[in-house]
């Protein structure tokens, strides 16, 4: 008895569910009005601060008389090869330093680095910090 009325149960049950569950209304979501506060705080202080940890390649570091014009043309020489990617001079005494792009991990760094090897024979890569907005996958 029990077998031939358990089949039944099933199909009275799969056919009352659909109903119930397929509702296609609107979705009230309630939330604490804090939540928004907290979203704009965390919106204000990446605004304040824009930079992540990450890393560069640098393709440039001299110290010397001439280094801070041979890091000028470094820097300009891969602007024209690579004009979408980020440039950066840098000093810090006694050296001038040329680092280019913005990753978040290191296998997509290496993978650029990769590519710039033709043509920066002494790129590596350091940890530095990026420009959230400038991230390349």
């Amino acid at each position: 008895m029990l077998k031939k009325l358990l089949p039944t149960i099933f199909l009275l049950f799969s056919l009352f569910i659909p109903s119930f569950a397929q509702d296609r209304g609107n979705i009230e979501i309630i939330k604490d009005p804090q939540i928004d506060t907290l979203v704009q705080k965390h919106i204000q202080s990446n605004q304040l601060q824009p930079t992540i940890e990450g890393y560069r390649i640098q393709i440039y570091f001299e110290s010397g008389n001439q280094a801070r014009t041979l890091a000028n043309r470094i820097k300009e020489r891969f602007e024209q090869i690579y004009p979408d990617k980020g440039a950066y001079l840098s000093f810090n005494e006694p050296y001038y330093r040329v680092r280019v792009g913005d990753f978040r991990d290191k296998i997509s760094a290496e993978a650029f680095r990769q590519l710039l090897l033709q043509d920066f024979p002494n790129a590596f890569i350091v940890p530095d910090h990026v420009y959230f907005e400038k991230i390349e996958n």
